[in-house]
């Protein structure tokens, strides 16, 4: 009997919830090391030349259109602006109620993207964002 197939966006998802819960834990013991507004900047350094490795190797394209470059810059922008306010985090309180109130990102994207982009509005996304507040509650008391 062979291994069921997987859908690639849940096999790319599940990839970046193990790596992404991994890359918590070493932050926050690389903030109690060093300066975390440092370790943040290592963190991000490596990513960046990780994601310039991936450029060169696969077959992506180098074109930039000004609407593109400018999404991306500025969504660069709030990545590090969280990056750091993350490592800053768990030198204040616990790696668990800094990485969950951050790993709640989608509750934000979720919202932005019913109310601006014009998502689908229902019940069962209503009651799921419900149960993630739920969630950071119970994670934070």
């Amino acid at each position: 009997m062979g291994l069921p197939e997987m859908d690639s966006a849940v096999l790319f998802g599940l990839i970046t919830m193990v790596t992404w819960g991994i890359w918590i834990i070493l932050g926050n013991a690389a903030s109690e090391s060093i300066d975390p507004r440092t370790a943040a900047a290592i963190s991000y350094l490596v990513a960046a030349l990780l994601a310039f490795g991936f450029i060169i190797v696969s077959d992506a394209s180098l074109a930039v259109t000004p609407r593109g470059g400018l999404l991306a810059g500025v969504a660069g922008l709030f990545t590090g602006i969280g990056l750091i306010s993350m490592y800053i985090g768990f030198t204040h309180g616990s790696t668990t109620v800094v990485s969950t109130l951050g790993a709640m990102y989608f509750v934000v994207a979720a919202i932005i993207g019913m109310i601006i982009l014009g998502d689908e509005l229902t019940v069962t996304k209503l009651t799921g964002i419900a149960f993630a507040v739920v969630g950071i509650v119970l994670v934070t008391q």
